[in-house]
């Protein structure tokens, strides 16, 4: 072989990678505090909402999936992870924004959040978020004390009401603090139980027996989100009036929820997501406010458990399950 066709198949083969890497799909950071099981539905509306800016994964663009399982001591090295790998954009929720946030400044950040990003200190203000995060906000935790009211609206007997939280959850004492001053109004008894895994999960219902108490209302958390299901489950076992705050939870088997649709919000997301990767910048996009919140009352339950829903509630649902 001559030496200038040498050179030439050198070059040929040195270039291939280069083209090859050319084609690969953008990648994206999905860094979720809860689990793949319990936000399977809020991992679909992102990639719709990516669906409709332009993206679909397996096609242009790949997502690189993080799972905490509600253990957030996890998320800062998850999040060191991504940034290591150099994605174009990493989507979270709370607690994650927190630990993204102090791993990169130069990665956009998206988030999907239940509290208040500007007091939860993610965003300068709601109109400029400044630097490299922006994202969604839902009204659930400005709702708590709401849902403890609707609870008090459906069993009005019920002069002590349990609260479950995870006390590792940003806003959960923001939450509780909310509901306590409702109760106070409502002259309402109110019992904190908590929990940040499963067997506490199960712990607390225990407690709620015996503290007889005659409602339950499960606060906003990632983990507990994760834990639809079980908390449903566990509500109808254990017979005692409950709420939470997504759909989720009504359409599972429990009795009552009442907040912003996280699965909006999840859509909302990636619609920014898509637009980020088109070249718009995190502090440009103002935070959007998810405006749709959502009462959702599940009849069976209600029937289940002797119940009868009073119309002025029946007439304000958003759905009814029966």
């Amino acid at each position: 072989m001559r030496r200038r066709e040498f050179i030439a198949v050198l070059g040929g083969v040195a270039a291939w990678p280069l083209a090859a890497r050319a084609q690969l799909p953008t990648v994206i950071g999905f860094l979720n505090a809860g689990s793949s099981d319990g936000y399977a539905p809020m991992a679909a509306a992102f990639r719709q909402g990516l669906k409709e800016a332009g993206y679909g994964e397996a096609q242009n663009v790949s997502i690189e999936y993080r799972w905490a399982d509600g253990q957030y001591d996890r998320l800062p090295a998850m999040a060191a992870d991504l940034v290591r790998r150099q994605v174009a954009v990493i989507f979270t929720n709370s607690p994650g924004v927190l630990a993204t946030k102090a791993t990169t400044t130069t990665i956009p950040i998206v988030f999907a959040t239940a509290g208040d990003p500007v007091e939860l200190g993610f965003v300068a203000a709601l109109n400029r978020p400044g630097g490299n995060i922006t994202g969604v906000t839902q009204l659930s935790v400005e709702v708590a004390s709401k849902r403890l009211e609707l609870m008090h609206e459906l069993v009005p007997m019920a002069t002590t009401i349990a609260v479950l939280l995870n006390p590792t959850y940003p806003s959960a004492e923001t939450q509780l603090r909310d509901m306590q001053a409702a109760a106070r109004t409502l002259r309402l008894q109110v019992h904190v139980l908590r929990a940040s895994n499963e067997r506490e999960i199960d712990d607390a219902f225990a407690t709620l027996v015996q503290l007889r108490a005659g409602a339950f209302v499960i606060s906003s958390d990632p983990f507990l989100n994760s834990r639809t299901k079980q908390l449903a489950a566990l509500a109808l076992r254990h017979a005692v009036p409950t709420i939470f705050q997504y759909r989720e939870f009504a359409a599972a088997g429990g009795l009552m929820s009442y907040g912003g649709s996280i699965i909006d919000s999840y859509r909302q997301a990636g619609v920014y997501a898509g637009r980020i990767l088109k070249g718009e910048k995190p502090a440009d996009l103002p935070v959007q406010q998810s405006t749709k919140v959502e009462l959702i009352l599940n009849l069976k339950t209600a029937k289940a458990l002797g119940l009868t829903v009073p119309i002025t509630l029946l007439v304000r649902a958003d759905e009814v399950i029966e």
